[in-house]
């Protein structure tokens, strides 16, 4: 019995020696001191509360969540005083809450068969050293100052050169959009409509209802599939057909002018159809107006 009092006596002498060894730094001794809790139980924890104090230091000498030294990115170690017990747990800074916040907005926007960078794409970040970009962002603005619940402005059909920008200026509009509560779907359409056919006996209807009913989508790299008479009539007519009677804005990108477009979706593996094809295009008129990027290309 003595023995093992020895021993509790010794691991006490030693506890106390740690946590006043610590105290001697006057941050640290105020740090702890402020949790309110008597010494004799603030002892217990020392180790715990230094490796607290550190990561609070890290905190009011961070210059952003880039340059975090903290052991989880954006979170602090901190203590919770509990009557006269310390727990631990991990919060987030002011800079990761101000993240999550600014981040929020993403959760607007549905991306199909594309980057995920996509999603950070910012009208303020995009070339400005380009005037052909001008009357692009121009109508950007006029769409974002006119849409409402009642205004519904039309689309774009971006039509212009390979690596232009043109799938991330339409990108940062829906950003923008998103930013206001708008919900929009973002497809890449070849790799779509690949998909969308291996779903037959899984989720069909439901791929087929987020593109037709969105309050905002993008039809990306129209034309560079291979048109078939199902993706012609079965999919890409009815979503059109049901957008144009919702006044839906839908935006489209394309390597092809509208009459290369007609074209390529007059010709399928069935023979030759102009007035299919003219169909489409209709649609697509009445829904956008066209503007055209020809710029260098900035990729890569």
């Amino acid at each position: 019995m003595k023995k093992s009092m020895d021993l509790y006596n010794y691991d006490l002498i030693d506890l106390t020696h740690s946590f006043q060894d610590a105290c001697h730094d006057k941050d640290f001794k105020d740090f702890v001191y402020n949790l309110n809790v008597k010494e004799e139980v603030l002892m217990h924890y020392t180790s715990n509360l230094k490796d607290a104090f550190v990561e609070h230091k890290n905190c009011k000498n961070c210059k952003g969540l880039s340059s975090c030294k903290n052991k989880l990115n954006g979170y602090i170690y901190t203590p919770i005083k509990d009557n006269n017990i310390i727990s631990f747990s991990y919060f987030a800074c002011s800079k990761k809450i101000q993240e999550n916040k600014l981040n929020e907005y993403k959760k607007n926007l549905d991306i199909f068969d594309m980057p995920k960078e996509i999603k950070e794409a910012s009208l303020k970040n995009t070339y400005k050293d380009d005037k052909n970009r001008i009357p692009i962002i121009k109508y950007f603005k006029e769409f974002i100052d006119n849409y409402n619940n009642d205004t519904k402005p039309k689309g774009i059909y971006l039509t212009g050169s390979f690596g232009s920008g043109k799938t991330y200026l339409i990108a940062a509009l829906f950003n923008e959009m998103a930013k206001k509560g708008v919900n929009s779907v973002l497809v890449y359409y070849p790799e779509f409509l690949r998909n969308l056919k291996a779903s037959f006996n899984t989720n069909y209807n439901e791929k087929f209802n987020i593109l037709m009913k969105s309050p905002m989508l993008l039809l990306d790299d129209i034309g560079a599939e291979n048109c078939s008479n199902w993706s012609r009539d079965e999919v890409l007519g009815p979503i059109l057909q049901y957008r144009m009677e919702n006044n839906l804005p839908t935006f489209f990108t394309s390597n092809l002018t509208l009459d290369e477009l007609e074209t390529a979706l007059s010709t399928t593996t069935s023979g030759v159809d102009k007035l299919k094809a003219r169909r489409i295009i209709e649609r697509i008129k009445q829904l956008t107006v066209t503007l055209e990027l020809v710029s260098k290309n900035r990729r890569g």
